[in-house]
């Protein structure tokens, strides 16, 4: 008589998955913030904005999805997924974040070939810090178990989160006018953006290994290349509260030269002073490795800028003291002019 099959033999562990979800109780326990309704576990997570209080005339909901893409192939090969959460949380966070808009709860979607628990509760702790340093909740997600699907060892994963803004505080460039200042925020390096490239001059160009020193930057190219991205929510709110901000921008796929553009007016042209901030170390190093050419540099990296601003010319002092107060690097970095008919080019580099 032939064996009964089960699930498990076919690969997948519910019973793994279930204790699992005790610890990711405790995570989003952490996480939990006024308008939270219930616990994870459920089949949808709740949050009640009456009683989160949010205090506005015109509430509007602001969302995003977005994932890490290739840079968690580093993670693989370090065998290092805690700071893979932060990543996943910044990259949500940030692009609602520019609108103006409070992070109110985060989701998030993993799937790999094996449901291992020492590297899932890496990353939901990673998520649970990420959705920390945001003030979003961590209400719920997904944890697929797919043998077969993945490779051995690897997996992928998808974030949502939903924010709230006031209708008359929503920021979207529609108030840019010519004379208005950029204000270029430091990244804390590659973020998680063109690790395609990345990767391609790291390891094929240069044949380097995961743990290889990097003298130009001081430390192992893996410990560079895992740097988890920056998270802007809370500087951005302390900065628009009482400061006039006509614009952001989050400076993620599409670099700095096609992020930009995107909330400029098309009867503007931005002009960019090169020169006029730090750019880490690691992008020239990968420029000059990868012979890679300086319009290339600007529309795949964001070369040491997670986040431009654009404000008056007459309040660029404050906000430039508001976020160094709140512990920013910013550099003045150009500013807005008047587009000419005959021009085709959103960008003048000086």
């Amino acid at each position: 008589m032939a064996k009964s099959l089960t699930y498990a033999d076919a690969g997948v562990n519910i019973k793994k998955a279930d204790d699992l979800i005790s610890t990711i109780k405790k995570i989003a326990k952490d996480t939990r913030r006024s308008g939270v309704m219930g616990e994870i576990g459920g089949f949808g997570g709740l949050f009640s904005l009456h009683s989160a209080d949010m205090g506005m005339e015109q509430p509007v909901l602001v969302s995003s999805t977005d994932g890490v893409g290739t840079k968690l192939k580093i993670a693989f090969l370090m065998d290092k997924h805690d700071t893979m959460g932060i990543d996943l949380v910044a990259m949500c966070a940030n692009d609602i974040a520019v609108q103006g808009a409070r992070p109110l709860f985060f989701l998030d979607y993993l799937a790999t070939g094996e449901l291992k628990t020492d590297t899932v509760t890496q990353i939901i702790t990673g998520i649970g810090a990420g959705c920390l340093e945001a003030k979003c909740a961590l209400i719920g997600g997904e944890t697929a178990e797919m043998p077969g699907f993945y490779r051995k060892g690897e997996y992928d994963m998808a974030g949502f989160i939903v924010g709230i803004v006031d209708n008359s505080k929503i920021v979207d460039g529609s108030e840019i006018r010519t004379g208005h200042q950029l204000i270029g925020i430091a990244s804390s390096g590659l973020h998680s953006n063109g690790y395609s490239l990345v990767r391609k001059v790291c390891f094929d160009v240069l044949k380097l290994r995961i743990d290889s020193y990097v003298e130009d930057l001081g430390k192992t190219i893996g410990e560079e290349l895992i740097t988890p991205t920056r998270i802007y929510s809370e500087t951005i709110q302390n900065t628009i509260r009482n400061l006039p901000v006509q614009g952001l921008a989050h400076i993620t796929g599409g670099g700095i030269a096609n992020n930009i553009v995107r909330i400029i007016p098309k009867a503007s042209n931005i002009v960019i002073k090169k020169g006029s901030w730090d750019i880490p170390p690691i992008f020239p190093f990968l420029q000059e490795a990868g012979n890679i050419s300086e319009s290339e540099m600007m529309k795949t990296f964001n070369n040491g800028l997670g986040l431009i601003a654009v404000t008056p010319e007459h309040a660029v002092q404050d906000v430039m003291e508001r976020l160094n107060g709140v512990g920013e690097t910013a550099f003045v970095i150009g500013e807005i002019v008047e587009r000419k008919k005959s021009s085709r080019k959103r960008i003048e580099w000086v």
